[in-house]
């Protein structure tokens, strides 16, 4: 049985206000442990489950750790989670709600992966955040909800970080016979590793990750999500954190739902009618959701975001 849940599917009058089409909303926020991770971590869980492992490992502090929690918690599998010292209170309280092993080390999320990947033994699995053929598999069936739900969209718009959630749309896209709908794939500056890999004609690492979405912060995006750009119809957007924490409390005003700037970084495009939107009638949004971010961080962010375009 998967561990993911069908999520509704939406139209919302104030963003296809805003931004000139029909915008409807993929609601991946309200899977159980907040975000989409879950329906490609959780089937990898299952996957590896059935394999034999006993005991997951993962080294994200975000949404992708809190999926592997949440998904060993409802596979009575124990997690060991080892995340950087940047890692919120707030999340470390999540995983300790699911009663996760909470490992802290490093300076970033490359450091603790190395020693996540460090710690694997023979009975183990580890869950990598989004460059696992089976994490894309588990994510593309919210393209199979969509393709049921609605008729076909003329374009998809998702937030792009390491890539997993574009590599699993796309996968989705092709398997409903909608491999000619485009998708819209947005990033924060300062966590554009997708933008500047597709400018450079090759994968690029960026050297910092400076964008308060920190759940967009992976330095250089999977091989498999560069791939998809030569074979399928990609435009790649920036957006800037204070358009996505801008969007995130709007959303929270229209639909009663808090997302992470990572996922504001896709409905920003929406609230500021951006010209990328213009000629699509009817426009699907996956709402990836995050559970880490507050409305007291978002708005603090906001703020410091506001005095830093005064100071330019």
């Amino acid at each position: 049985m998967p561990l993911h849940i069908e999520t509704p599917l939406i139209e919302s009058r104030s963003l296809s206000s805003a931004g000139h089409c029909s915008v409807w909303l993929k609601l991946e926020a309200l899977q159980p442990p907040g975000s989409f991770k879950i329906r490609g971590i959780g089937a990898a869980c299952e996957e590896y489950s059935r394999r034999g492992a006993r005991r997951f490992v993962s080294s994200s502090g975000g949404n992708a750790g809190l999926a592997v929690a949440y998904a060993g918690r409802r596979l009575a599998t124990p997690v060991t989670v080892v995340v950087p010292e940047t890692t919120s209170a707030r999340a470390r309280e999540l995983l300790r709600q699911e009663a996760a092993e909470i490992i802290v080390h490093g300076a970033s999320w490359h450091e603790a992966n190395v020693l996540a990947l460090s710690m694997i033994e023979e009975s183990d699995a580890f869950l990598h955040p989004f460059d696992d053929p089976l994490l894309w598999h588990g994510h593309a069936t919210m393209v199979d909800e969509l393709a049921r739900s609605m008729p076909a969209p003329d374009a998809v718009v998702l937030s792009v970080g390491g890539g997993g959630l574009l590599c699993g749309v796309i996968e989705g896209l092709h398997r409903n016979g909608l491999g000619r709908v485009p998708v819209i794939a947005v990033e924060t500056a300062g966590a554009a590793s997708f933008n500047r890999s597709l400018l450079a004609g090759q994968r690029v690492e960026l050297e910092a990750i400076s964008s308060v979405a920190t759940s967009l912060g992976a330095k250089r995006v999977c091989e498999r999500a560069f791939q998809w750009s030569t074979e399928h119809p990609i435009h790649s957007v920036v957006v800037s954190d204070h358009a996505a924490l801008d969007a995130c409390e709007r959303f929270l005003a229209d639909h009663r739902l808090l997302v992470e700037p990572a996922c504001g970084a896709g409905l920003a495009l929406a609230y500021a009618g951006s010209p990328v939107l213009a000629g699509f009638a009817r426009v699907a949004f996956i709402v990836c959701g995050g559970a880490t971010a507050t409305i007291d961080q978002i708005r603090e962010w906001s703020a410091n975001a506001a005095e830093e375009q005064e100071d330019l």
